[in-house]
């Protein structure tokens, strides 16, 4: 007896083993050892796949046949040697024979046949039994084998092994090779929890990815993950979580957190709404567009330079007061010093509070008058790029 791998599927099993419990081919006297290389391989085959030895089946054959002619040589040769005995018959008494005929002795009444009959019927239901019970626990030792080499459990194995003392040789290797198996996969597994990392994790699921420790690995490498990404709570670090995990036990989690931080966070969309509405309301002012200034504003501003509830006419009388008799053109410019603040006002909606420098450059015809002013300019814009507030505040320098 000995443990070998199934030149089928790779699997190690006993070669008494009548097939092999992975893939079902036979096992049990349909293989041979290679005596060149020590390759197991299935023995109708004409040479070793390994090393390409001829296989020695004439050879076991012929010696079989020779061993087998000279058994019968032997015992010919005995049968002949016997010497033969000549056994004397004696004379035939006709009187005797005539004398018994006439005179029969009586019979007995014989209790022989019933005993024999009852004896005869006895061992019959013994035999009967026997068989029904031998059956019974070969099927009984059957399933067990076939449901220990099913398990991942560890003790469900030496309950087996316990329990079938007398099953077979083949049976019993195949269900202790199991257990030295799943003895190195608990240690990858110990190993792998008292490391902690998801380097560990990761390898121990690469080996045993069918364990019964596997989900419990993932549930780990899960946490794992969701922990860092918590952790460092940046809009980068969270998408990196919902792309590894789309279906892991933190994505409600992390699409809340992804909210709350786009919520705090001005993203690049945000600022490009910022830049176009401001952009938007001084080219008007360049330009002197009424029509365009009207659209980069909300029908009704809670604060314009100081006015509440202001409306688009008081916007465009703010226009026309700087254009004085004088000015031949005029050039506002905002500088690249965005401060942008974001509030949300909906369901991923938010109002956009926003401190910038702009520098005012005047063409006049009065040359003596001032040609260049800055200033601090804080609007507030709504979640359709709308300026619905706006201060501006003189630099003095």
């Amino acid at each position: 007896m000995a443990i070998i791998k199934c030149p089928e599927c790779g699997r190690q099993i006993s070669d008494k083993a009548p097939t092999c419990p992975n893939c079902g081919v036979e096992i049990a006297g349909k293989v041979i050892k290679c005596a060149q290389c020590g390759e197991v391989y299935f023995n109708n085959q004409e040479s070793c796949p390994n090393c390409h030895h001829h296989t020695p089946l004439s050879v076991q054959i012929n010696n079989d046949n020779t061993a087998e002619l000279t058994q019968n040589e032997k015992e010919t040769k005995q049968q002949a040697d016997i010497p033969t005995v000549q056994i004397p018959v004696p004379p035939i008494n006709h009187s005797s024979s005539i004398s018994s005929k006439q005179q029969p002795p009586k019979r007995k009444k014989s209790i022989a046949g019933p005993v024999i009959i009852s004896l005869i019927i006895a061992v019959a239901l013994c035999g009967v039994c026997f068989y029904f019970y031998n059956n019974t626990k070969k099927e009984k030792e059957m399933n067990d084998y076939a449901f220990a080499m099913k398990s991942d459990d560890p003790l469900v194995l030496q309950t087996y092994l316990n329990n079938n003392l007398d099953a077979p040789a083949e049976h019993r290797d195949s269900v202790m090779a199991r257990m030295e198996f799943l003895k190195r996969q608990d240690s990858d597994w110990s190993n792998a929890l008292v490391s902690g990392s998801k380097f560990a994790l990761q390898d121990y699921l690469a080996k045993h990815p069918d364990s019964e420790h596997a989900q419990e690995a993932r549930h780990k490498i899960d946490s794992i993950d969701w922990a860092d990404a918590s952790n460092e709570n940046t809009l980068e670090a969270v998408q990196l979580y919902l792309a590894q995990h789309a279906n892991g036990e933190h994505v409600d989690e992390a699409n809340a957190a992804l909210k709350k931080i786009k919520t705090q966070t001005v993203m690049q969309e945000d600022r490009a709404i910022v830049t176009q509405s401001l952009r938007r309301f001084f080219q008007s002012v360049n330009a002197r567009n009424e029509s365009g200034l009207e659209d980069a504003v909300t029908p009704l501003l809670t604060n314009f330079l100081g006015k509440t509830d202001a409306t688009k006419a008081d916007v465009l009388t703010f226009m026309r007061k700087i254009y004085k008799d004088d000015i031949i053109n005029m050039n506002w410019r905002l500088n690249n010093d965005y401060k942008i603040d974001k509030k949300e006002i909906g369901d991923e909606r938010y109002e956009y509070t926003v401190s910038v420098s702009a520098l005012q450059s005047i063409e006049r015809t009065d040359k003596d008058k001032e040609k260049e002013a800055r200033y601090r300019i804080k609007a507030t814009i709504d979640p359709d790029g709308y300026i619905s507030a706006m201060t501006m505040t003189k630099i003095l320098e």
